[in-house]
């Protein structure tokens, strides 16, 4: 399997090509429903697209979730047939939420994977004027086949999420799954485990859900992700030992499955119920319905959708388009959603500060000399919005969460500092977040640039975590603006990192490029990590975009 370097993306991670928050707003959850990341790219604002050319007759310009990019083969057809010119401008969750709600979207047509809640929001359903599923993928389970064999998950065998719940309780199953606050496979997942546990058949209430078996699942998740492509690609690299199978779209795992990447994968469709990505295309612009009209006409034409089947493994939205003997015999059941936005609300709150593992995010901050003026200020308001301070649609789920402990290492010539902050009160304004606030307010730049150093100690501090805490999700963000000129050199981090212990080199890099950082050496890092590199350099990307989008993969 090839892991080039694909290119740079606006605002988000530049990560390796392959086989395929504080929680409790309506916009953690609108993030999570409008995503949608699934394989083939990282979603995002694609800095590689070029704004929508202005809309004419002739043409329908559609803001779209990059996980589109596998469609744009059929547009040479598309036009052909309909005369129709189709251009996909790629955005990113939030900023897609946020330009569709206050119709800044600049375009005729919206296409994510799913809308369904941002139809409960107000005025949500009022900016789709007509909406149109295209292909269906449900979030089901991906597990290594020889677990499969070892639990007897084989053939025809019918297994249901309280099934594998179980095998997460005794220990012998572990698995992926993307943050459900960044990626729609993630809290598909979410809303599909617990309206199964609840058993009710009915749209989620909240006294539906139920803690105690929701806290046991969500503790076999090992592996996490802003988005299911990469996801998928973090997933091929984990031993098999140490993540047995993953949670995502349908489409992902047949792709994966299909490439033998990550070995024999067994695809398990629970039979009491998924929730399915319908991918609907919504028509915004009323003077393009015709052209609207005859795109999604001949998107739904048969031979589209068996060509979306066949390329894609997506399933066809058309009732009498036969599937392949890929999707299995049956039909999936499909769960309720939650009955009310203030459900959704609760059961992603919860999920972050009580369901899911803790979290350690190790923050390796360059306060060297040329970070003086307004490079230091962008990474004080970066910092202090991830404290709440940040009320935009993308910085509302981005916020530090509850049991997180947080660690800050400043850095110039040598380390210049380390504060170790623990949230036990994520509501914007609490002291533990004042504190970092504080701490932001603090910093002070001068010096040259020991970034291997300053790295090298926060793995220091990892193993330290692994030691304290085995089961937390601890993760790096190394963020810098220059090249290193004090300290290690990369060898000798190289070096003492090959002689970590096993859960210590696990930690992945998530490295942040500023100013006139050494993008190759930034590269490197994460690669030998497993991290990704996030370009704060790309015109209109804020370091507070970045921070909040590392966010997803904390």
């Amino acid at each position: 399997m090839s892991h080039k370097i694909v290119p740079w993306r606006r605002g988000r991670p530049r990560r390796p090509s392959g086989a395929l928050a504080a929680a409790g707003t309506a916009a953690a959850l609108l993030a999570a429903l409008l995503a949608g990341c699934t394989g083939g790219g990282s979603g995002g604002t694609d800095a590689s697209a070029s704004p929508p050319p202005p809309s004419k007759p002739g043409t329908l310009r559609i803001l779209a979730g990059s996980e589109l990019k596998d469609l744009e083969p059929l547009l040479p057809d598309l036009k052909k047939a309909t005369g129709i010119t189709v251009t996909l401008s790629y955005t990113g969750t939030l900023d897609g939420a946020d330009k569709i709600l206050h119709g800044g979207a600049d375009a005729d047509a919206a296409w994510f994977s799913s809308d369904r809640y941002l139809r409960l929001l107000p005025g949500g359903p009022a900016k789709e004027l007509v909406r149109t599923p295209v292909m269906l993928s449900p979030v089901v389970l991906g597990l290594r086949t020889p677990l499969a064999q070892q639990f007897g998950w084989t053939g025809d065998t019918q297994v249901s999420w309280g099934d594998i719940a179980a095998k997460v309780a005794s220990g012998q199953l572990t698995y992926a799954m993307t943050n459900p606050a960044a990626s729609n496979s993630g809290f598909s997942a979410l809303v599909g485990v617990a309206a199964a546990f609840a058993g009710t058949g009915d749209a989620l209430q909240a006294s539906d859900i139920k803690t105690a078996p929701l806290t046991s699942f969500f503790s076999g998740q090992v592996l996490t992700a802003g988005s299911s492509g990469w996801l998928t690609d973090a997933f091929v690299k984990a031993p098999a030992t140490s993540v047995g199978a993953m949670i995502n779209y349908e489409s992902v795992l047949l792709t994966l499955q299909r490439s033998g990447a990550a070995g024999p994968i067994t695809i398990i469709r629970p039979h009491d119920g998924v929730i399915t990505a319908d991918y609907p295309m919504a028509l915004l612009a009323d003077n393009r319905r015709d052209e609207y009209t005859r795109v999604v006409d001949w998107l739904r034409s048969p031979e589209a959708q068996r060509r979306i089947q066949n390329d894609t493994s997506r399933r066809p939205a058309v009732p009498g388009v036969p599937l392949d003997a890929r999707f299995g015999t049956n039909t999936p059941i499909e769960l309720p959603f939650p009955a009310t936005q203030q459900v959704a609300d609760q059961l992603l709150a919860a999920y972050f500060d009580e369901y899911r593992r803790p979290t350690h995010a190790i923050y390796v901050l360059d306060v060297s000399g040329s970070m003086e003026g307004d490079r230091l200020a962008a990474l004080q308001q970066a910092l202090v919005g991830l404290t709440g301070a940040d009320d935009s649609l993308a910085g509302r789920f981005a916020r530090f969460r509850g049991r997180e402990h947080v660690t800050m290492i400043t850095f110039s010539s040598k380390v210049t500092g380390t504060r170790d902050f623990t949230i036990t009160d994520p509501s914007p304004g609490s002291a533990d977040l004042k504190a970092i606030t504080g701490f932001a307010g603090s910093l002070r730049a001068g010096g040259n640039t020991a970034v291997y150093t300053a790295l090298d100690a926060a793995y220091d501090k990892a193993t330290q975590a692994m030691k304290a805490d085995p089961t937390a999700l601890t993760s790096i963000v190394l963020m810098t603006d220059g090249e290193t000129n004090s300290g290690l050199d990369a060898d000798g981090f190289t070096s003492r990192y090959d002689a970590r212990p096993a859960g210590a080199r696990a930690v992945r890099t998530f490295a942040v490029v500023f100013g006139e950082a050494d993008r190759d050496a930034l590269t490197a890092i994460a690669t030998n990590t497993g991290g990704a590199v996030f370009d704060a350099t790309a015109p209109g990307v804020s370091l507070s975009d970045v921070f909040r989008e590392i966010r997803g993969y904390q």
